[in-house]
């Protein structure tokens, strides 16, 4: 498990961007509606439903105009995201989705959108597999290391502290998912890009997320004036006629018990 001082900063960060983030999270939306309309090919009918890593409830929308009588569980770490989504799920639980508080085999499907890259994903593919029913399904959403590219170089101009996460290789992710049990993993990429005006109106749109880089590694303190400058001058190298763009290495994930 990522250490604890981590864990809770990451909880504290997107508890502070409960109120701000369906209002900045359009790719989020993207991929949730991505990973919904890939997943029709399935035919499952679930009965029961977990929303691992379920934010402000926008998936658990999905899930319930598609399969209206489904029971939804949603499940996350951050108490204030678990305030809105109150209102899209059946029964809404705060925890850790490393550790569920939950009963073996009690769900048809193991739902999760842009959660895992926060989390041991070992951990979480077993108690996915814990508290799946024999024949249970699995559908995720997670980035991939060309995320936030552009970002990275931009930041690599001035120091060499790390910026975002370490997102995770598709190999490592079938992998990881293949030690906790799961068969016919089936994983698909896609790249969305969304376009800022300005350098600052993209970072700010990445903390109305909650995404901010929490993890280990990162730059303290404040950039100097020089410094910002020379971050956003090398950042308005990759400018298009839409603005500056900001690149998700997005994976669908999908696998049976």
């Amino acid at each position: 498990m990522l250490l604890q001082s981590i864990k809770q900063r990451i909880r504290e960060s997107f508890d502070r961007a409960a109120a701000t983030y369906d209002g900045a999270a359009v790719v989020q939306r993207q991929v949730c509606e991505s990973l919904l309309e890939d997943f029709f090919l399935s035919g499952l009918t679930p009965a029961r439903i977990l929303d691992a890593g379920c934010g402000t409830g926008y998936g658990a929308r999905l899930l319930r105009a598609r399969w209206p009588a489904a029971h939804i569980t949603g499940v996350d770490f951050a108490p204030a995201m678990l305030n809105h989504a109150l209102r899209d799920s059946d029964v809404c639980l705060a925890a850790d989705i490393e550790k569920l508080p939950l009963d073996e085999a009690s769900f048809d499907l193991w739902w999760s959108s842009l959660t895992i890259q926060w989390c041991d994903s070992d951990a979480v593919f077993l108690e996915a597999a814990r508290v799946l029913k024999p024949g249970g399904q699995l559908a995720l959403s997670t980035l991939g290391p060309n995320t936030f590219h552009e970002l990275r170089q931009a930041f690599a101009s001035i120091d060499q502290h790390r910026h975002t996460l370490p997102f995770s290789e598709p190999d490592a992710i079938r992998e990881s998912l293949v030690r906790a049990g799961f068969g016919n993993v089936d994983l698909r990429r896609k790249k969305h890009t969304v376009y800022y005006p300005d350098l600052k109106t993209l970072l700010r749109a990445v903390k109305d997320i909650g995404a901010h880089n929490v993890g280990e590694g990162a730059r303290s303190g404040m950039m100097g004036r020089h410094a910002w400058k020379k971050v956003q001058a090398t950042y308005e190298q990759h400018r298009e006629p839409a603005g500056l763009p900001a690149s998700y290495d997005v994976i669908l994930g999908y696998a049976r018990k």
